[in-house]
């Protein structure tokens, strides 16, 4: 049984080794406009959804370790084809609407930010009076 181990455990720093020289693509592409919102709402915006929700992306030091690496970049990658304040006057009138129904939701029942992002990003948690400022944006036509 301890050989078994030794190997299985050999075979797993291996594979972490080897993880390392898997390329992940860490951008940030040019920015093209941001939200209109009031400066206090685009603030909050910025420290609590930015760094998965746009183009300006502050990758921790920990995104260029495997297996992080594949794991931030796919949370990023998620976050900004679901919504990209970056892209955000490229969206039509509809898909802005539909947008900040879906920020008004997320935001107000606590799905957003992400339970797993805050441990690691504790600037991002929202207060309820961020959050109410946010809803309330969103709310608006």
């Amino acid at each position: 049984m301890g050989k078994w181990l030794k190997r299985i455990g050999a075979c797993l720093i291996i594979a972490l080794v080897l993880a390392q020289f898997v390329p992940v693509a860490r951008s940030n592409p040019p920015e093209r406009g941001k939200p209109a919102a009031p400066t206090e709402v685009l603030m909050v915006l910025q420290r609590a959804c930015y760094d998965c929700h746009s183009n300006e992306t502050v990758w921790p030091w920990y995104a260029q370790i495997a297996p992080a690496s594949f794991l931030i970049a796919n949370d990023v990658n998620e976050g900004r084809k679901e919504l990209n304040f970056s892209l955000w006057e490229q969206y039509n009138e509809t898909r802005k609407a539909k947008k900040k129904k879906e920020i008004a939701k997320e935001v107000g029942e606590e799905d957003m930010p992400l339970w797993y992002y805050t441990p690691l990003h504790p600037n991002a948690k929202l207060t309820a009076a961020e959050r109410e400022l946010i809803v309330n944006w969103a709310k608006q036509p």
